[in-house]
C-alpha cells in the first residue's frame, strides 16, 4: 500500500495549485474618439485590481486632428490611485503639438498640494478635504446619487456634477461641459464640447 499512498500524497500539490483562486484581471474599457463623424484617437480607461486596500485607475487618450488649418495632437496618460476609498496620488502626463505638461496632486497626510501646468492652464494649490471621487471613476458606473462633483485631474480642481436625464450627467467647469452618457450603468458615450466641434467619445464592441 506503499506506492498508491505515495502517488495520493504527491498529488496534493496539484490538487492545491488547480484550486488556488484566479487571480482577478483587470477592468478595461475601449472607446473611440470622433470629430464630425471622423475617427480621431482613442481613448482607454482602465482599473486595477484591488491590491489589499488599494485601486488604481488609469486613463490613455491619444488623438490627433488634421482639419485644414486646425491641427491638434495630444496624447495623455492619467494614473490615479486610491487607498480605503481615498485618492492617495494623481499624476497627467501630457504630450501635445504645443509642448509637454503636467499635473500632479498629492495627498500629504493632512492636506494635497496640487499643481496643474497644461497648455494655457496653470494652478497651484492646498486642498484639505479627501478627494474621494475622480474623473477616471466615472467610466466604470454611473455616479451614485448625490455626488455632486469629480477630481479633474487635468486641471487640478473639481468639475461640478448634475443629473439630467435618466442615464445623463453633465459636468460643469470654467464655462467647459462635458456630458456623460450611461447605458445599465455603463458608461457609452461622452460628449465634450467645444465651440469648433464637439468631440464624440463611443465605447467600441469587445
Amino acid at each position: 500500500m506503499l506506492v498508491p499512498s505515495l502517488l495520493f500524497l504527491s498529488a496534493l500539490p496539484l490538487a492545491a495549485v488547480a484550486q488556488a483562486p484566479r487571480p482577478v484581471a483587470a477592468e478595461v474599457r475601449h472607446y473611440g474618439i470622433e470629430v464630425a463623424g471622423l475617427r480621431v484617437g482613442t481613448m482607454t480607461a482602465t482599473r486595477q485590481a484591488p491590491v489589499g486596500p488599494d485601486v488604481t485607475y488609469a486613463l490613455v487618450s491619444d488623438v490627433k486632428v488634421n482639419f485644414l488649418f486646425y491641427h491638434l495632437k495630444i496624447y495623455y496618460q492619467v494614473t490615479n490611485r486610491f487607498r480605503n476609498g481615498q485618492l492617495l496620488l494623481s499624476t497627467v502626463e501630457a504630450h501635445t503639438n504645443q509642448g509637454n505638461f503636467s499635473s500632479r496632486a498629492e495627498w500629504k497626510g493632512d492636506h494635497y498640494d496640487i499643481v496643474a501646468d497644461q497648455y494655457k492652464h496653470h494652478y497651484k494649490a492646498t486642498e484639505t478635504q479627501p478627494i474621494r471621487y475622480a474623473v477616471t471613476n466615472l467610466f466604470f458606473g454611473e455616479p451614485p446619487a448625490g455626488q455632486a462633483r469629480a477630481f479633474a485631474e487635468y486641471f487640478g480642481d473639481y468639475f461640478a456634477l448634475s443629473w439630467g436625464k435618466a442615464g445623463s450627467w453633465q459636468a460643469l467647469r470654467d464655462g467647459r461641459e462635458d456630458e456623460y452618457q450611461y447605458a445599465n450603468g455603463q458608461l457609452v458615450t461622452i460628449i465634450k464640447k467645444n465651440p469648433l466641434k464637439n468631440f464624440i467619445i463611443r465605447l467600441l464592441p469587445e
